[in-house]
């Protein structure tokens, strides 16, 4: 587990047993009731402020002029990021109380919707230069309709950039937690973490797959796959989280993908 030195901001994590996750979906994966304390751990934390961040916005590169799709924007941080790079943005999430916190930070002027990943989404045919899907393809088990969906909003051509779990990672942690027949890696498992944030307590279910499995869906929904990342934390990590970093020499939280459309 990845913690800062900053308890405060940090998003403790521990693995749930599937047998005693709670029967009631609308417990789990619930962002509205904890959308402020995500929100302030998102914004100076190590795994999101120095790793997954960057990393998203260095395999953009330069995205001035381009309309960009911010699937799954959450409170914004992303979306401002792009815009602030001269990115024309549009943004996503199926979390009302996140988009409250969007509209916050971003102004009443900002393009931004509810609307769920996987279901259809409210924008015309070839619309977008880039979608990036940062930390969110990972919620659904079935990524055929969400892919199809950002490919038809996509120009031909367009890009899609993606971060999820990394596998080996997700597949490592139930190991190292004694659950390892939970976690095939060849499977498409559901798996549960508690997070500890803020003084609230909550759960948080995802899906992980295994690498070749992305890479079916990606070319099945008509991308082709440009560059597959594993990066480092940005340098600024090394001396902000030392004992972070020193626990953790060569990250493998998350995978990035730059896909395009064929």
């Amino acid at each position: 587990m990845i913690s800062s030195e900053h308890p405060e901001h940090a998003i403790s994590t521990r693995l749930v047993s599937p047998s005693s996750v709670s029967v009631d979906p609308s417990k789990v994966n619930d962002y509205n009731s904890f959308a402020e304390a995500y929100t302030a751990a998102n914004e100076t934390n190590l795994v999101n402020a120095y790793y997954e961040r960057p990393a998203m916005l260095a395999l953009a590169g330069d995205v001035a002029g381009r309309r960009t799709l911010d699937a799954g924007c959450g409170s914004g941080l992303l979306f401002a990021a792009l815009r602030d790079r001269g990115a024309m943005v549009s943004g996503f999430d199926s979390s009302a109380g996140m988009l409250g916190l969007a509209r916050q930070r971003l102004g009443d002027g900002a393009d931004l919707r509810v609307a769920d990943l996987g279901s259809p989404l409210p924008y015309p045919d070839d619309t977008f230069d880039d979608v990036v899907a940062s930390l969110v393809l990972h919620y659904l088990e079935d990524w055929e309709p969400a892919l199809a969906e950002l490919r038809r909003v996509l120009k031909p051509g367009g890009r899609l950039i993606a971060s999820v779990d990394h596998p080996f990672a997700v597949n490592l942690i139930h190991r190292e937690a004694g659950h390892e027949a939970e976690c095939n890696y060849f499977d498409t498992t559901k798996w549960t973490v508690e997070w500890s944030m803020g003084g609230q307590t909550t759960l948080v279910s995802r899906w992980n797959r295994p690498l070749h499995a992305m890479i079916e869906a990606f070319t099945e929904a008509g991308f082709r796959i440009t560059v597959i990342s594993e990066p480092e934390p940005d340098p600024a990590a090394r001396e902000l989280f030392p004992e972070a970093i020193a626990a953790e020499p060569r990250f493998l939280c998350f995978l990035f993908f730059v896909l395009q459309a064929d």
